[in-house]
């Protein structure tokens, strides 16, 4: 034996040689995540903390803003059902991973459904219009694995509603658990923002607005739904609770669909037969309608002229009941027989040649309500005034604050959208009333509070050839700023 080696060099019958930690199969390691969270609430109280249920009320005053009364609505994680009790909807489903949180959910809300299952494992029959997933998607196993199986219970207008909290109240949450204020949980992520955008993004669902809520989680001296109502929407990166609505990103392309055209007019004679020339056919056929709204010049006779000399376009027209463009709107959809319904301004300072990309817009699914733009491409010199560009732009800014999605030019005449997304909007306007003189704001607004994908689809503005503007600046930017209040409180201060 060399002198020089040593004992430790020799080996040793009691020391085993170290062996790699077994391989880890992805599904295992959800499993084995799922299971810790499964049993740590079958061992948790099932009874939520009375701070919770005060948190539980305010969350449900904003899913309840975002869900139609008529809709069916699937939760994950709907935990003891305390949330799902307190959403007015049409159908409740909850599945949890928890049978003793389920058991609890079904003696809490009787006409509602319920299942254990986790929503990585998710396996139900039928779609739903809303998908909540609220606080626990930090407990999740694999975030994107729960997300792409979200889409088999979706259609392509379900709306996945989600809330979790701001990564800013970490510290305060933790003390409030330590000082036993709030209960306890398992093992968790902590996501931001930015890291749920891109996981909805990877499986294949797509942002339609996002927005901030709560400054105060519980009552404090009657002052809370104050602080939560007229200061949050004010203060929104300090908010607890971050709300996201999102739809699945369309996969396939769809069919050719029909198109009707409204058309209001008053005092636009000299326009009538180029808007018939200009306008082309679209998609599986166009529907050109006329509404006639009050006019002192032939506009009318003019109209009847012109269906008569074009008999190979579909021309409908009418004469509207009441006063101003949205009621001539309102009238020309109530006709329309088109898939999609189109605005386009009888002055044609929107070139009707321009059409196509809205169509197109909404034919891909690529978003489901399509504004025109005027702001983006330089315009002819006479077709704006620089006071009402200004105008333009301070009102896009405010309202893109309101809509919670950018919406450039609120002014523009031309608004396209789904005759059944429409009918959805006129079903709801009791939410907002019979408000908008303009016919726009009444459809933005009714888009944004379905939470409709909005796009703006950039035009290039001209000058009038024919007529003078129906526009009175001062009166109607007056009632514009009167609208912004109206919508501020209906939309943000809530």
């Amino acid at each position: 034996m060399n002198p020089s080696s040593s004992t430790s060099d020799l080996p040793s019958a009691n020391v085993t040689e170290a062996q790699p930690d077994p391989v880890v199969s992805t599904s295992q390691l959800v499993q084995r995540h799922l299971n810790r969270v499964r049993e740590f609430y079958d061992c948790a109280p099932v009874r939520p903390q009375w701070a919770a249920r005060q948190y539980r009320r305010l969350l449900s005053h904003y899913y309840n803003l975002l869900i139609a009364p008529s809709a069916s609505v699937l939760e994950i994680g709907c935990g003891g059902g305390d949330l799902l009790a307190l959403i007015r909807a049409g159908r409740r489903v909850g599945v949890d991973l928890s049978a003793k949180r389920i058991e609890a959910a079904r003696q809490q809300v009787p006409d509602a459904e319920f299942y254990v299952q986790a929503g990585e494992e998710l396996s139900l029959e039928g779609k739903f219009d809303v998908i909540i997933i609220s606080d626990t998607l930090n407990l999740a196993a694999d975030v994107q694995q729960l997300l792409e199986r979200l889409h088999g219970v979706a259609t392509p207008d379900t709306r996945l509603l989600i809330n979790f909290q701001n990564t800013l109240w970490r510290p305060f949450l933790s003390l409030a658990q330590a000082l036993g204020l709030k209960a306890a949980q398992p093992q968790n992520s902590w996501l931001a923002s930015a890291d749920v955008r891109n996981l909805l993004r990877l499986a294949d669902w797509e942002v339609v607005l996002d927005q901030n809520r709560i400054l105060v989680p519980s009552p404090v001296l009657g002052l809370g739904s104050l602080v939560n109502r007229w200061l949050a929407p004010l203060l929104q990166w300090f908010c607890l609770t971050i709300f996201f609505v999102a739809r699945p990103q369309p996969r396939t392309p769809r069919r050719a669909r029909t198109v009707s055209v409204v058309i209001p007019a008053r005092n636009e004679a000299g326009n009538i037969e180029a808007a018939v020339q200009r306008t082309p056919e679209l998609g599986a056929g166009t529907e050109l309608i006329f509404v006639e709204g009050n006019s002192t010049d032939h506009t009318w006779a003019e109209i009847q002229r012109v269906a008569a000399a074009y008999p190979q376009r579909n021309i409908r027209i009418l004469q509207q009941p009441g006063r101003g463009k949205g009621d001539a709107v309102r009238a020309g959809f109530a006709v329309a027989s088109g898939d999609i319904l189109m605005i386009l301004d009888a002055d044609l300072t929107m070139p009707p040649e321009e059409l196509p990309k809205f169509y197109a817009v909404l034919a891909s699914g690529r978003a489901e309500f399509a504004n025109g733009v005027r702001l983006v491409y330089p315009m002819e010199q006479e077709a704006m005034q620089f006071a009402n560009l200004c105008a333009n732009k301070a009102f896009g800014l405010i309202f893109s604050w309101l809509l919670g999605q950018p919406v450039k030019d609120t002014l523009c005449g031309t608004k396209v959208l789904a005759r059944a997304h429409y009918e959805r909007v006129a079903a709801n306007r009791t939410y907002f009333g019979d408000f908008d003189p303009f016919g726009d704001f009444d459809l933005l607004f009714g888009a944004a509070k379905l939470n409709l994908k909005i796009a703006d689809v950039p035009i290039r503005y001209q000058d009038r050839t024919y007529g003078t503007t129906n526009i009175q600046r001062w009166r109607h930017g007056w009632l514009l700023l009167r609208m912004v209040m109206f919508a501020a409180r209906k939309l943000k201060f809530v």
